[in-house]
């Protein structure tokens, strides 16, 4: 024993400042405890004895009999089990503790030492410490963000430099209260915002313009929050950045998408051009041939009134066809430039139907139009819709033009599917390798010998400004399907 009796150990126990619990390793029952274990609980060691996990823990979820029972038993199992425990003291105290069960191998049995210590005073300055360290985050920001404290009634309590540049203020400048510097919307945005008094945590983002003296528009990104700082500073926490430059580039994209958008309404007028001459030579020629006969009987030395008027009669008929289509086409052009509105999808499809027809009539392309029963309601420009649809049918007939007679043939269905409209162009022809699919949309596929593939990126930007998603896939009897969906109103 190196000159040590066993009761010098004990008397060595139960000296430690450390608090230590016993525990038998097989039915965990508490043993022995040391007095510092007692004094902590408030228990003496004869009433510790009989207690179980309930009796003194808190009784908190994370501190149930079972999850204790477990971190003792890891012990037996793996020699050391830490864990942080919340026990409860006689008093109904609660303690939040680090314990560290360790198995020991006795001479008569295997016990469990738990060895605890109070740490929540160290919690409670780690907590402080994550604090200060987070504030003082918040106000060492790189020197492109600007910070300010802000009164309720919008004036500056503090700006640090990097503010006053964002703001165009001079160093020396007097600081004007920071809702005069905002454009009338933001100005009202921000008093709003002012009068909330916020909690620590919460950090509410938003944007604004600014209007300097003699400066041009900026645009900011701003995140607030309420703070009070005791004996220093009281109010509202602004960080912003200057995001102007993100702001015109936002500008020239959408202006580029609406310059896409205008290409993409007039996109079909081209394919359409070839189909309405095709169409109009026909009565043209006609009522040529009409007129040209009626002419030869008036010089004929008997003419007949009745097969002049006859030639006529028809010549008439071919021009009220021809008028016909005209008129198609202008009360398809008429709505070139609507806005976005709340329109059936069968509808957008019905318009469209006889510019399919022309289409694939001259491709000798059957063309079979399945829409859904009731309407399909959606919020969207119907002309870009409309021309999405022709562009997917167009495409399909193309694809059908190499194919045997008995095997051309297209299909365009609409459909209601988990609160979406969906319209899905089926052809027969060779179909796209799977592998191609991911790429149809992105602006430079394309399957055709000539042409760029802008058609289909035309059709996902559309889609997508619509809010909707736009894919193909194989159709199960060959060839391929484009579909589109757009949320349902």
């Amino acid at each position: 024993m190196g000159g040590f009796e066993l009761d010098d150990f004990k008397r060595m126990m139960e000296a430690l400042s450390s608090c230590v619990i016993l525990h038998d390793a097989e039915s965990k029952a508490i043993l022995w405890a040391n007095p510092a274990a007692c004094a902590m609980l408030g228990f003496t060691l004869e009433e510790l004895l009989p207690l179980k996990a309930p009796d003194m823990s808190s009784s908190a979820k994370p501190y149930e009999r079972e999850t204790g029972l477990r971190w003792l038993h890891g012990a037996v199992l793996n020699g050391m089990n830490v864990i942080e425990w919340c026990y409860r003291a006689k008093n109904g105290e609660e303690i939040l503790s680090e314990a560290i069960a360790t198995l020991v191998h006795l001479a008569r049995r295997d016990v469990v030492m738990v060895q605890f210590r109070n740490i929540e005073r160290e919690e409670r300055v780690k907590r402080e410490m994550k604090r200060l360290e987070s504030r003082l985050k918040e106000f060492m920001q790189d020197s492109d963000e600007g910070l300010a404290v802000l009164r309720p009634d919008g004036g500056i309590e503090y700006l640090s430099d990097a503010g006053r540049k964002l703001l165009g203020l001079a160093p020396d400048q007097p600081l004007p209260p920071f809702t005069d510097l905002c454009d009338p919307a933001s100005r009202r945005e921000l008093r709003d915002l002012l009068k909330l008094a916020l909690p620590d945590a919460l950090s509410f983002p938003f944007s604004y313009t600014i209007e300097p003296p003699g400066g041009a528009r900026r645009w900011h990104q701003a995140s607030c929050r309420h703070i009070e700082i005791e004996n220093d500073l009281k109010g509202h926490l602004l960080h912003f950045r200057d995001i102007t430059q993100q702001v015109e580039a936002e500008h020239a994209r959408r202006h580029q998408q609406e310059a896409l958008e205008y290409l993409a309404r007039y996109n079909a007028m081209g394919e359409m051009a070839t189909a309405i001459a095709h169409e109009l030579s026909q009565p043209l020629a006609a009522i040529r041939n009409y007129l040209e006969g009626a002419v030869l009987r008036l010089q004929a030395p008997d003419p007949s009134p009745e097969t002049i008027a006859w030639g006529l009669r028809n010549a008439g008929r071919q021009v009220d066809h021809a008028a016909a289509i005209i008129k198609s086409v202008r009360e398809y052009v008429v709505k070139l430039d609507q806005a976005e509105a709340l329109v059936d999808l069968n509808e957008i499809l019905a318009e469209i139907r006889y510019f399919i027809e022309v289409k694939a009539e001259e491709a000798g392309v059957p063309v079979e139009l399945e829409p859904c029963d009731g309407p399909l309601m959606v919020s969207c420009e119907r002309v870009l819709i409309g021309q999405v649809i022709l562009n997917l049918a167009f495409n399909a007939i193309e694809a059908m033009q190499h194919r045997p007679g008995d095997g051309r043939g297209i299909r365009i269905g609409s459909a209601r599917q988990d609160g979406k409209a969906v319209l899905a162009v089926r052809d027969h022809g060779a179909g796209i390798d799977a592998a191609l699919h991911e790429r149809l949309f992105d602006g430079f596929f394309t399957s055709k010998v000539s042409g760029n593939g802008i058609g289909l990126a035309l059709c996902k930007n559309i889609v997508a400004r619509h809010r909707g998603d736009i894919w193909a896939q194989p159709a199960p009897e060959g060839g391929a399907v484009f579909c589109f969906s757009l949320p349902l109103q």
